[in-house]
């Protein structure tokens, strides 16, 4: 019985400890954003070693776009012209970014955000972990 009241308590403490996201926070959604780790939702890491292709948002009060782009050699950035368009909304205290292209609509929950982390969740329970890519100059 102790045992299970410990666990709870400390279950307890450890949510209590997320620290929540501010609309503050949102803006720093803004810029490139490369692709870390999905967490699958059995608890599985899928790491990614390197990427090609970074995610571009731009944003701009509570809605924006979203592209894919990829690092030229010469330290500029090329991105394809499909975007996706977004809103940011709060429901309940938690942010979401709700995505509409021509074919599909989807959400995204935003778990955490600072000018170097990102996590968000779908709803088929994947957490993607992405970080701020290390761009590379021309010399």
């Amino acid at each position: 019985m102790k045992v299970k009241l410990l666990f709870a308590i400390a279950f307890v403490f450890l949510v209590s400890c997320k620290q929540a996201v501010k609309e503050t926070d949102i803006q720093n959604l803004s810029g490139y954003w490369e692709i870390e780790k999905v967490i699958l939702p059995d608890g599985e890491d899928k790491e990614y070693k390197a990427s090609e292709t970074f995610d571009f948002f731009e944003i701009k009060g509570d809605s924006g776009t979203r592209r894919k782009g990829m690092q030229q050699f010469d330290g500029t950035f090329l991105t394809n012209d499909v975007s996706e368009a977004f809103t940011i909304e709060v429901k309940d205290g938690n942010y979401y970014i709700n995505y509409k292209t021509d074919f599909a609509k989807w959400e995204e929950e935003i778990l955490s955000i600072s000018k170097e982390k990102l996590v968000v969740k779908n709803k088929n329970q994947l957490e993607y972990h992405y970080k701020r890519p290390v761009l590379f100059t021309k010399k």
